[in-house]
């Protein structure tokens, strides 16, 4: 089958087209694959998690009996420590849990640093 040299050239145009327009959706235009998707959408459900359990954190810090010695511990650590011993003290320990959570102690240590 021969083709005229118009549709040939329309065709070259569209394949052109397609691919300028697919580099600049996702260079510029904010379009994202669905693994980049689904990594976005875990990172922001996490987040969301840590803000909601951060206030259980100082509530539990609040309420420790031990919780001036631990201030103490704090205030003479590294910042690098601090949420280890946030998770030690278990104000990182959410109720129904048994293992501490890093991400709301680093959480927990950012609200009350301006304490220390």
């Amino acid at each position: 089958m021969i083709t005229p040299a118009q549709t040939k050239a329309s065709l070259w145009g569209g394949v052109i087209g397609a691919v300028a327009v697919a580099i600049a959706g996702f260079t510029w235009g904010g379009w994202v694959t669905t693994g980049t998707a689904d990594d976005m959408a875990k990172e922001s459900a996490k987040s969301a998690v840590v803000a909601a359990l951060t206030p259980i954190c100082l509530a539990q810090s609040r309420n420790d009996p031990q919780s001036g010695t631990t201030i103490a511990k704090l205030k003479d650590a590294n910042n690098y420590q601090r949420g280890t011993i946030i998770m030690e003290a278990g104000w990182a320990t959410m109720p129904g849990s048994n293992e501490p959570d890093r991400a709301v102690a680093d959480a927990c240590i950012k609200v009350l640093a301006p304490e220390l």
